[in-house]
Parts: structure tokens; sequence; C-alpha cells
């Protein structure tokens, strides 16, 4: 299969081209390589699958030294030129749209930003998807569009009609895009609720990085909410694994060819525990700074992933001890750490 992941400097999209590559699928990722978080760690996940450094330009395509069949193309979702250009080119047969302004604190900040990317770019993907004829479209939800949801484990039959950010409610907005295409234009797509994402080349602004980070440097680390938090914290090859049975599984519903699935651990774990799961495998304790609830945040996220079980066959493997294991051995090595 022909297939554009975008978003291939990212971690979740890193990972997945790796797992596609190795598969025997012929992908191109794309990526606009932001500084929203250090753009090292983006390129030192480019060259992890096989991207030289050196040789990227805007616009031009780079083939992997180490991943057959992956070419990476530094191309802005919302550069429609380069994007519509590069769909008329490749005639992909599925595209897995990653690329997004991730973070729910950061949009407090910079909302313009979400807008560009979230909206503004997912609308060219959705154009290109229809000009083009893709097959299948997969993209990236996030469990941040439940909101203000009382009732859980949290169901993709829930109302998510009250979201607590702007991030979430871009994500939302992703959706219903995403169903109004797949009404007229008959786009089949399939919608991924992502519920917290960790591992190994893991993001630097998310909590479980920043612990780490912070616990090394002998920082304080910030507990929000005075560590009353569950969150359904879920392993990156478990979500990579998911995703890959989602491209055999193209929706054909009638009359909208459309599907939402929650991708989460279905365990949520207490915060102060994942804490000490990580003070565990890094060695060191931590020092707490107990800080109220976070604007934009909410006390707990679960997932009911009955119909990702039934639908899919998918099922989560990797346990938190397991996976933060992993997650601690590849932030030491990355960062030198003895």
């Amino acid at each position: 299969m022909k297939i554009l992941v975008t978003g291939t400097a990212g971690f979740i999209g890193f990972h997945l081209v790796n797992k596609l590559s190795a598969i025997g699928h012929s992908v191109t990722g794309i990526d606009n390589i932001n500084d929203y978080y250090d753009v090292n760690l983006k390129y030192a996940r480019l060259e992890k699958s096989g991207i030289d450094r050196q040789k990227i330009e805007y616009g031009k395509k780079i083939q992997s030294t180490t991943l057959p069949n992956y070419n990476f193309i530094k191309i802005d979702i919302t550069d429609r030129e380069k994007l519509f250009s590069l769909f008329a080119q490749e005639q992909f047969d599925c595209v897995c749209n990653l690329a997004a302004q991730a973070g729910v604190r950061y949009s407090l900040e910079n909302p313009y930003t979400y807008i560009d990317s979230n909206i503004n770019g997912f609308i060219n993907i959705l154009e290109a998807c229809r000009n083009y004829k893709i097959k299948h479209l997969i993209f990236a939800s996030s469990s941040s569009v439940y909101g203000i949801n009382e009732k859980t484990p949290f169901s993709v039959t829930d109302m998510t009609d009250r979201p607590v950010s702007l991030y979430a409610a871009t994500k939302k907005s992703n959706e219903l895009m995403a169903h109004t295409y797949a009404h007229l234009f008959k786009i089949p797509a399939t919608g991924l609720r992502f519920f917290t994402v960790y591992g190994p080349w893991g993001r630097p602004d998310m909590a479980y990085y920043k612990f780490a980070s912070s616990i090394m440097k002998n920082i304080p680390i910030e507990v929000y909410n005075h560590g009353d938090m569950l969150r359904d914290f879920t392993y990156i090859d478990d979500i990579t694994d998911c995703i890959v049975s989602v491209l055999s599984h193209i929706p054909q519903s009638a009359p909208v060819p459309f599907v939402l699935y929650n991708l989460g651990n279905n365990k949520p774990k207490k915060l102060t525990e994942f804490i000490e799961t990580i003070e565990k495998h890094l060695g060191r304790k931590a020092e707490k700074k107990y800080l109220g609830m976070q604007a934009g945040d909410v006390p707990v996220t679960m997932a009911d992933i009955d119909s990702t079980r039934s639908s899919l066959g998918w099922e989560p493997k990797t346990t938190i001890d397991d996976g933060l294991k992993l997650f601690a051995q590849w932030f030491k090595e990355y960062n030198d750490i003895t």
C-alpha cells in the first residue's frame, strides 16, 4: 500500500513509519519540523529513520538510507500548493494525518498556531483526499475531546460538546470536518482518540518526559491537582500496532463511511504511582512541588475500548512498568546519562 504519513518528525509519526516500512508498505513522510519543542530531537528521530539531516530542504524528497520504501519531504500541511502537488505526483492509497499543533497548555499561550495547523492544515488534507481519490483517511484525534465528561470510562458514543481547551476544540472540529467529508464525498475516514501516549523518543512537553528531565537535574517536579489525577497511559508500540490494524479496516458503514476509536490502555494509573515508577527506573527520587489543577486540564482520562477490541481485535499489551523501563533506558542513552 502507498501511504502518506504526516508529522513523521514527531513522536507517533516516527514510530509509525518505522513499523509500516518494516512490514513492506511504501511510505512517504512529511513534517514542517517546527520549533514547538527542541528541533534537535525531531532531527534525531529523522536520522534514526535514515534521513540525512544535512540534505533536508523544503519540498525536497529524501530517500531513507535504512528503511526500505521510505521517503521524507519537509512540507507544511498549511502549504496547499506543495501538498496538492505531492498528492498529484504520488497518488497515495491511504493518508495517516498525525501532523498537528499538540499540547493542551500551549494552546493557552499561542492559540493562532492551533487554528493554522489543526484547522487550516486539516482542511487542506481533506481537500487533497477529496481531489485525489484517497481510499482511506486515518487521522489523529485526542482523549481531550471528552472535556467535562463526568462519566467514566469515556466511550466514543459519549457527547463531546464541552471541551476545556482550544486544543480539544480543534480536535473535535477535525472529527466533525472528517465526518462531513465522509458524508459529502464518501471518503472513508477513521479518527483515533489517543490517550496519553508515552515511550522512547517521546515529546519533551509531555508530563512523563518533564518528570524524567527534572529528576535527573535535581529540579522539583510540578505535580498538578496535588497528584490526584488518573491517566490512561498508553505505550507507543501498542498505539502503532493499532494504527496498522486500522489500515485494513476501511469504514464501509452507510450512509457515512466514518468511525471513531479510543486508543487507550484501559487501565488508568494514578499520577503518583506513575511518578514512583519513573523514579524506580531512573534510580532517583523526585522532589515534588504540589500545585492545583492546571487550566484546560481534566482530573481523569479513562478509555472504553470495547469497540476497538471488537472491530480491530486490538488489545494493549504493555504494562506501565515495562513501558517506563524502556522509556528510562532510552532517556538515559539519548541524554548521555550514566
